[in-house]
């Protein structure tokens, strides 16, 4: 396969990452793009044609952590990263709000499994931990996000009583 048919296929998921990670359209562009890019200079050394999707989200996730640390500010959560006025109209924006407060080791495994689609193995591989720990993330990930959502909307039932 040619890298443009890889770049076809995967280019909105990987920006669907990007968007999650940085919430700005404009930086998700250039992390793409950027990502692409090396992967382009990179692909004649890609051995492994199965485990392109994986290879270029690590590329996309290597290029956001590049950005962050250029502006010499690596958030611990993602609610320290600006979002979008936009988001304001989004109707899931509880949702949004609970994941965007959870820490980014959290919040980061969780995405490439929801948005990437991978596994506990591939999501270890990715961001260098091992597949127990990768599982353990993922697990108290989804514990703190029912947390944050369950007592909002049990408040919610109990004021439709009334």
């Amino acid at each position: 396969m040619r890298f443009e048919d890889l770049a076809r296929r995967y280019a909105a998921d990987l920006y669907r990452f990007a968007f999650w990670l940085v919430r700005d359209r404009g930086q998700a562009e250039d992390i793409v793009q950027e990502a692409l890019l090396r992967g382009w200079r990179a692909y004649p050394r890609l051995r492994a044609q199965a485990a392109a999707k994986s290879w270029l989200f690590s590329i996309v996730r290597n290029e956001y952590l590049r950005a962050v640390e250029a502006s010499s500010r690596q958030p611990e959560y993602l609610a320290e990263i600006e979002v979008p006025d936009e988001r304001a109209a989004d109707p899931n924006l509880e949702m949004r709000e609970a994941l965007l407060s959870l820490p980014a080791s959290y919040a980061e495994p969780l995405a490439l499994q929801v948005l990437g689609g991978f596994s506990c193995a591939e999501i270890a591989a990715m961001i260098g931990s091992t597949e127990g720990a990768t599982m353990t993330r993922l697990t108290r990930a989804r514990q703190a996000l029912k947390r944050l959502i369950a007592p909002q909307s049990a408040k919610e039932r109990k004021g439709g009583r009334s």
